[in-house]
């Protein structure tokens, strides 16, 4: 399918009430999908980000796309009345505001087809990776999965995706391998690493800012079964912990993939009764390999938390393994964790008055470190560990600020505004480069913005 747009105004730049109101009719008359305008019930629903609390977005409509078709057709409709336009999967990573535009929501684009010859998969712009997984899982396969089931693909995978077996395999978007994407003139192309190159380079790792992906193709990995869970320890325990872990991980294999969490104890059906609540330090385990040698690695780390309050290390596959994780209200990377970071986090995590309910401190590194020569431009790659809070205070920040550089991760930055601090300054250059050849209007700009050159 290749359809083409050429840009020219049929109605008075900003379109105003009339112009909206025209943009609606034509939405209308040319898309196949539900198109919602306030007033309307659904209206009020299908407006929201829902893991967006902080934003109230007023879009001028709401589409619910039927197929790429209608995505071309609200792009072409969104330029002609120089309305925003903003695209928006499961809501996960939504920051920018829609409000004045056409927001297109891609929910009924979920499909997934799993080839297990070739360990691939393809998913629309709408899948979930709890999709993926229920795929891929009965096959032997895995995903380099987000955390949560109910994480978009498409935008998971664009804005880098750090996953549980991103040490032995990398990010997710180094496992991408096609993308169809709808492009700013409205042409539909396929990109990859022999079809329009420089486009597939930047959509590893440059977020939606060149287009609109209406369906990846990625790799699986063959991950027949992992040893993957949690020790718990007291929370008096965190600071020896977390000192023991800045040496540990020096010697930890790539198949061995940790974090450390304190946080207080969740009713999750897993946790007895008694301990729910009771804050603690733990130390989030998985290992692709067997529990013998996974217990032997971590033997010298699990000492210094003494004796464990509740262990749920077990062995099994990837899909059956629920990892958790913590909403990213502030984060940072890091290149060790200097006794000044330790303090400030421990701190933090064992004030009662505290707003920061849970502190994960994760190890990178690993292959994420080891990017192939036509790697796309995701995060930091050099960075060791990432320390994220669920919620801010400025005193961390201030302490942050000394030992992290500025630098950031696109699936974790809180400020759609300042997308440069998740890039080298040579990838953030030939990001805009990328863009100016494929967006020079700036049309894809309600995200994590890069600005054409």
């Amino acid at each position: 399918m290749s359809q083409q747009y050429v840009h020219q105004h049929t109605s008075p730049p900003g379109g105003g009430p009339d112009g909206e109101q025209a943009a609606v009719r034509r939405l209308r008359q040319e898309v196949d999908g539900a198109v919602h305008v306030p007033l309307e019930a659904a209206y009020d629903t299908e407006r929201q980000a829902p893991y967006a609390a902080d934003l109230d977005p007023r879009p001028v409509a709401v589409v619910m796309a039927a197929g790429t078709a209608d995505l071309v057709s609200a792009l072409a409709v969104a330029r002609e009345h120089d309305l925003p336009f903003a695209v928006q999967s499961s809501g996960h990573g939504t920051k920018a505001d829609s409000t004045g535009g056409i927001l297109v929501k891609t929910g009924h684009l979920s499909g997934v087809l799993v080839d297990p010859e070739r360990r691939l998969a393809r998913a629309g712009a709408g899948a979930v990776w709890g999709q993926v997984i229920a795929a891929a899982d009965p096959l032997g396969l895995a995903p380099l999965a987000g955390t949560h089931g109910t994480v978009g693909v498409a935008g998971y995978t664009l804005g880098g995706g750090i996953s549980w077996l991103s040490r032995p395999h990398g990010f997710a978007a180094d496992s991408l391998v096609r993308a169809e994407v709808i492009t700013a003139d409205g042409r539909v192309l396929t990109a990859s690493a022999d079809s329009h190159p420089d486009l597939f380079w930047a959509l590893r790792g440059g977020g939606g800012n060149f287009g609109v992906v209406t369906s990846l193709e990625f790799r699986l990995h063959p991950v027949a079964e992992l040893f993957a869970g949690a020790v718990f320890f007291p929370a008096e325990r965190a600071a020896d912990l977390l000192a023991r872990y800045r040496d540990w991980v020096g010697s930890a294999p790539d198949a061995l993939s940790t974090a450390l969490l304190l946080t207080r104890l969740p009713e999750d059906g897993q946790t007895p009764a008694a301990l729910v609540g009771t804050r603690v330090a733990g130390v989030q385990v998985m290992h692709d390999g067997p529990a013998e040698e996974a217990r032997r690695l971590l033997a010298p780390l699990l000492r210094a938390g003494g004796r464990p309050v509740l262990d749920t290390l077990r062995t099994g596959t990837f899909g059956g393994i629920e990892m958790g994780g913590i909403g990213p209200a502030h984060v940072n990377l890091l290149d060790t964790l200097p006794d000044p970071v330790i303090d400030i986090l421990v701190e933090t995590a064992a004030r009662p008055d505290s707003p920061v309910s849970s502190v994960q401190i994760r190890h990178w590194g690993g292959a994420m470190s080891r990017p192939g020569p036509d790697a796309g431009p995701v995060g930091h790659r050099t960075a060791r560990f990432s320390a994220i809070l669920d919620a801010r205070l400025p005193e961390v920040e201030e302490v942050m600020r000394e030992h992290t550089a500025g630098r950031a991760f696109l699936n974790f930055l809180a400020d759609p505004g300042n997308a440069v601090a998740a890039y080298t300054p040579d990838d953030y250059r030939k990001l805009r480069e990328v863009k100016r050849a494929y967006d020079p209007d700036n049309v894809f700009r309600v995200n994590y913005n890069i600005p054409p050159a």
